[in-house]
């Protein structure tokens, strides 16, 4: 029996929809791997590679060309953590100071498409850390930069927690 709990609380149309999209993609990613692994390669580090490539691509192409101060977290949080991300997330903001971004995510579609395919935890608990791949690749873009992933709710944890810092 799964101990993740993951249940979203905010019913929105438009949102449902956007999260939708997001538990496909996490689908693909999930039968990717599946299939990597069973063909014998190293599906954790061509998933690893694959997002955190794709993750800087990100901070290098979107984030860095939109945020007004690079250096302000204050700033960078507006276009890592917008309106739309804040609630398909269900983000908290914590801490937003110009050196620290502290954000807990309450709700993850990911974990959800991946306990519908019938993932076992510890499978998700990875599928979780090489996504996260993706971040540590958009922040891999900001000199100085530092990212933390404390907590996951693909460990069992009632929230995820994000953690950048200068």
């Amino acid at each position: 029996m799964s101990k993740i709990v993951n249940n979203p609380v905010i019913d929105d149309p438009q949102i449902t929809a956007i999260r939708n999209a997001i538990e496909h993609r996490a689908t693909w990613f999930y039968l990717l791997f599946d299939e990597i692994r069973k063909s014998g390669g190293d599906a954790e580090a061509v998933g690893r590679a694959a997002v955190y490539r794709c993750g800087a691509f990100h901070g290098l192409e979107k984030m860095f060309k939109n945020c007004a101060d690079t250096k302000d977290l204050r700033e960078f949080v507006k276009v890592f953590a917008d309106e739309t991300g804040l609630k398909l997330f269900e983000m908290e903001v914590l801490e937003n100071s110009r050196d620290k971004l502290s954000l807990d995510f309450h709700y993850c579609p990911l974990v959800t498409a991946w306990k519908k395919l019938g993932a076992s935890d510890e499978e998700i608990a990875l599928l979780c850390d090489i996504a996260m791949e993706g971040d540590r690749g958009i922040i891999s873009q900001f000199d100085g930069y530092k990212f933390e992933l404390g907590q996951t709710i693909a460990a069992g944890d009632p929230v995820c927690e994000i953690r950048i810092s200068k």
